[in-house]
């Protein structure tokens, strides 16, 4: 039987997954595969750290160089995290002629067109499975099994600590105090930055977008809007009117042109992704010839990502032992990324007004001036005391540009005393 050599770039909760698989089911995947999986080197920052009974530390190292270095490991697994080093780590295995396997979604997201030109030249492949959606098989999806597809809009859900976070709030929760049970649980980080304020969620939907669209869509071309500003009101409200508030990632081609945002959203409580909840993820996409897809799994954690990540790995010692070459696909066309102020939507917005006649008269005018129709709008509730009032508007499709422009102007009338929300509808 055939053996194949790889090397392991980091052993933190994912490295430590995918070595502690191997170790239990390292039999079973060698009479699948026909070959036997050898660790030959995991790269580590620190030799001392206490760890599992899986680890064998022997083969543990502080030095890189025993990997990259290794003219016997046919395949790198990249599971550092951040961007450097890891970047230069991959680029330097595809280089030396060694196959990479990662879960980097931002290397992937900001370098990954470069580095699949560098495995083409080298005739190796890059797989990155476990970079968006965890367990969930949608980047093999995409460059295999939609091929034929002309693929017109892609949504999803794909940051589990945000939806955990959304569905306490959901539940009744505010951020802070759902925030603070996503950490106790070990779904948010101390700082959850990348999380709350949707860039994970943009790194990933670059990496949808391009494969899916055959373009090249960069992560610092996607409108992004995090969930720290809502309110466990705007959700009690979008219940009363059928919907859920969710953190999506859209994508959709237009013409010529992507339309690539992440933001939170109404969406109707029939939604594919409405009922979505906890750490899970989902990706609806919608192509010609499937009609709509949806794919759904636990989007984070040890054990799927794991499973991804070995996915990969077992498919590349299936192409070594068999002496096959897959192609790389690279994006076919250059299409334009949408301003975000050129796209269009409809609005939920939640005001706090002065308790007085006219006001609406007045927020109406605004609206109108921009282009904007009111939906619906009903009164919520008054504080008689302070003469204030909160009203809730559902406006009809409108450009951002315009709605940006009109609550400038709302947020300066005299009876203007907040604008507490802004959220997106699903149209």
């Amino acid at each position: 039987m055939r053996t194949v050599s790889i090397g392991v770039l980091g052993a933190g909760t994912v490295g430590a997954g995918v070595l502690s698989v191997l170790q239990r089911k390292g039999d079973r995947i060698s009479r699948s595969l026909g070959a036997t999986i050898q660790i030959r080197g995991v790269l580590v920052r620190n030799l001392t750290k206490s760890r599992s009974d899986d680890f064998d530390n022997g083969l543990l190292t502080t030095d890189v160089e025993r990997i990259l270095g290794d003219a016997s490991i046919d395949v790198v697994v990249e599971l550092l995290g951040g961007e450097e080093p890891a970047r230069t780590y991959i680029e330097r295995a595809l280089r030396a002629g060694k196959h990479v396997v990662t879960a980097n979604k931002e290397v992937i997201a900001k370098h990954g067109y470069e580095l699949l030109r560098i495995a083409a030249d080298r005739g190796v492949n890059l797989f990155f499975e476990a970079s968006v959606g965890g367990g969930i098989p949608v980047i093999r999806v995409l460059r295999r099994d939609l091929v034929v597809n002309d693929i017109s809009q892609i949504q999803a859900i794909i940051n589990g600590t945000t939806n955990f976070i959304l569905s306490e709030m959901e539940a009744g929760r505010d951020y802070a105090g759902a925030l603070k049970q996503a950490q106790a649980l070990g779904y948010a980080e101390a700082d959850p930055k990348n999380d709350v304020e949707a860039i994970d969620a943009a790194y990933k939907l670059a990496i949808l977008s391009t494969l899916a669209f055959r373009t090249d869509v960069r992560p610092d071309r996607i409108h992004r809007v995090g969930i720290t500003a809502l309110d466990e009101k705007d959700f009690r409200y979008a219940r009363e009117m059928g919907y859920v508030v969710k953190l999506v990632a859209t994508a959709r081609q237009i013409g010529d042109t992507i339309e690539a945002n992440v933001h939170p959203t109404l969406l109707p409580a029939e939604h594919h992704l409405a009922s979505v909840k906890g750490v899970f993820n989902a990706v609806l996409v919608d192509g010609d010839e499937v009609d709509k897809l949806v794919l759904y799994g636990r989007g984070a954690g040890a054990q799927p990502t794991s499973s991804a990540v070995l996915a990969d790995v077992c498919a590349i010692v299936q192409d070594i032992v068999y002496g096959v070459a897959e192609p790389i696909q690279f994006p076919e066309r250059q299409l334009e990324i949408r301003d975000f102020g050129d796209t269009e939507a409809r609005f939920y917005l939640r005001l706090l007004v002065a308790d007085e006649p006219g006001v609406l008269a007045q927020i109406a005018r605004v609206l109108g001036d921009g282009g904007i129709s009111i939906a619906s709008c009903i009164q919520k509730e008054a504080d008689a005391d302070a003469r204030v009032a909160e009203i809730v508007i559902m406006t009809h499709a409108a450009r951002q540009s315009a709605m940006t422009d009109a609550l400038s102007v709302i947020a300066h009338l005299s009876c203007t005393r907040q604008i507490s929300a802004s959220i997106r509808v699903d149209r």
